[in-house]
């Protein structure tokens, strides 16, 4: 069976999000929780940016990791300086971790005028950033930023940055959606424009601007991508990343490919709310999947037809992410419904 390898940015991405502010010991709780999932790589942080992710990333060597990969994240060198004398370089080899993702421009808007530099300027950072941290024994990620808007609007100067970073050597290069604005149908497009560009394996990140981040990361799987990026709940900046307590089950239960496991899946439900709880934030009843009202029926209709077949209104059954079904007593209930609830509680009454 293929196997899908995610990669968890609850840390990083997630933690961008306007109202999340996770301690240093929340972020190595929900480590320890993403490892015991069984989520392949986990970003930790960007340790070029503030002082409590260099100290996350001190404290997490102590910890025993039984499956994750650790990542740090960050950047191009800057224009102005070599790769031996970029701060922000320096920090991610100083984190120490087995794996380094650094995102590059692939967009030329952003080339001209965030970074005011010339296209082929941009192209040596890419390829001495890669180069540097491939010579200090790191596998390197490489997050092709704002690839498909930079598809858009120069698609062979988009090309050209991914052909940058594979002849520098990157294990693995991201095109990412980073405005969240591309629809699945122009996403496919341009993914297997890309995969046809260069040999290095591909993989996805996208942002839920348009609420297709889910949508759009398992769209790319179909296309080849061999990893996901995402967040528990999907948490980040915006509107959010793609939220791998959907990305997950889609992976294993829809396209019939492996991610964490049927056995690691059942624990899915305790570790969105684990999550949650720890960003102090309240847990969305409506998510697809983990959320309480996932398979909650309350139409006496509904109630009525899951009692004779549960398919009949679960896509799923709800065990198989470590959920539960709930029936609902309303003025919408009908007769099923009540005598649902009372079986729920052991009562006996007269159905007729």
């Amino acid at each position: 069976m293929k196997k899908i390898k995610i990669y968890d940015t609850t840390l990083r991405d997630g933690s961008q999000g306007e109202d999340i502010s996770f301690s240093l010991e929340d972020k190595l709780h929900i480590l320890r929780k993403l490892d015991e999932l069984g989520i392949d790589y986990v970003e930790g942080g960007w340790p070029g940016s503030n002082s409590k992710d260099i100290a996350f990333f001190h404290r997490a060597q102590e910890l025993k990791l039984k499956h994750t990969k650790l990542a740090a994240f960050g950047s191009t060198r800057h224009p102005r300086h070599s790769v031996a004398h970029d701060r922000n370089l320096q920090s991610l080899l100083e984190a120490d971790t087995p794996v380094v993702t650094i995102f590059g421009k692939s967009w030329d808007l952003h080339v001209k005028v965030a970074l005011g530099i010339s296209l082929e300027e941009n192209l040596e950072l890419i390829r001495d950033s890669v180069a540097f941290l491939k010579s200090k024994g790191k596998e390197v990620i490489y997050d092709a930023e704002h690839f498909f808007d930079g598809f858009k609007a120069d698609s062979a100067y988009a090309l050209a940055t991914l052909a940058a970073a594979e002849e520098a050597g990157a294990d693995l290069l991201v095109l990412c959606d980073t405005n969240g604005g591309t629809v699945t149908a122009d996403l496919c497009e341009r993914f297997r424009r890309a995969a046809k560009s260069v040999k290095r394996p591909l993989g996805i990140h996208t942002h839920n601007d348009c609420e297709m981040a889910v949508a759009n990361s398992i769209a790319a799987v179909q296309q080849g991508a061999v990893q996901v990026q995402g967040t528990i709940n999907g948490y980040g900046e915006r509107c959010g990343n793609a939220n791998l307590c959907s990305v997950i089950p889609n992976i294993e239960l829809k396209l019939g490919l492996r991610s964490i496991g049927r056995e690691n899946l059942r624990r899915l439900t305790e570790v969105s709310h684990y999550v949650s709880e720890l960003a102090n934030l309240h847990h969305r009843q409506d998510l697809p999947y983990v959320g309480k009202s996932a398979f909650a029926h309350k139409g006496g209709i509904h109630v009525s037809a899951v009692v004779k077949e549960a398919s009949s209104y679960e896509h799923v059954d709800p065990a198989v992410v470590g959920n539960e079904r709930r029936v609902l007593v309303s003025e919408l209930s009908g007769k099923s419904s009540v005598l649902y609830k009372a079986a729920e509680r052991g009562l006996e009454i007269d159905k007729a």
